[in-house]
């Protein structure tokens, strides 16, 4: 007699909505967090290098959140996607570089209130971008890989269909097993 048993949860993988739900809150939150680390850097050094350092901070700490929160992998991300993280980090950099370099040419002695929120105004449509670029590209590849496997029981034996069927590995050695795995 064949019946099915569900496997153990795996990590699910989130929709889109709450995908981008779920990077607003740990994007958008060290986003903040750098809103007012860059500043202060800046006392000590020049606004553009200290956007740099915290730009290469928060893309770490974000693509790490983002692999194993927001995209939902189950995995630390490796350095592939550190690494194509860091091509939309480097966008996002010269877009609040640009924004805040205009804003001192338009008014050299503007107000920290002014420079929040002409900064945070160009990280927030830049991170839009990075949504995309991380949702469609860096961490497409592992939302399949998570794909849940379908545990089937059969004469006895415990096999998973979906391993053996999607990822092409060798079929089982018992060939009577395989019309009920399929």
């Amino acid at each position: 007699m064949e019946s099915q048993r569900p496997s153990k949860p795996s990590p699910s993988t989130p929709g889109p909505l709450s995908s981008f739900a779920r990077f607003v809150v740990c994007g958008g939150g060290v986003g903040l967090l750098s809103s007012a680390a860059v500043p202060l850097l800046a006392a000590a050094m020049p606004w553009v290098l200290a956007n740099a350092l915290i730009t290469v901070a928060s893309t770490l700490l974000c693509t790490e959140l983002h692999a194993l929160f927001t995209f939902g992998t189950g995995r630390r991300p490796g350095w592939r996607q550190h690494l194509q993280s860091s091509g939309s980090a480097a966008a996002a950099y010269l877009a609040t570089t640009a924004a805040v370099l205009v804003l001192h040419a338009v008014q050299p002695s503007p107000t920290m209130l002014w420079e929040q929120a002409v900064y945070l105004t160009a990280s927030g449509l830049a991170g839009i971008g990075r949504f995309l670029v991380l949702r469609l590209f860096v961490f497409a590849e592992r939302r399949k890989e998570t794909a849940p496997a379908v545990r089937v029981q059969s004469r006895g034996a415990l096999s998973t269909a979906a391993g053996v069927l999607s990822t092409g590995a060798q079929r089982p050695a018992y060939p009577a097993m395989l019309p009920s795995l399929m």
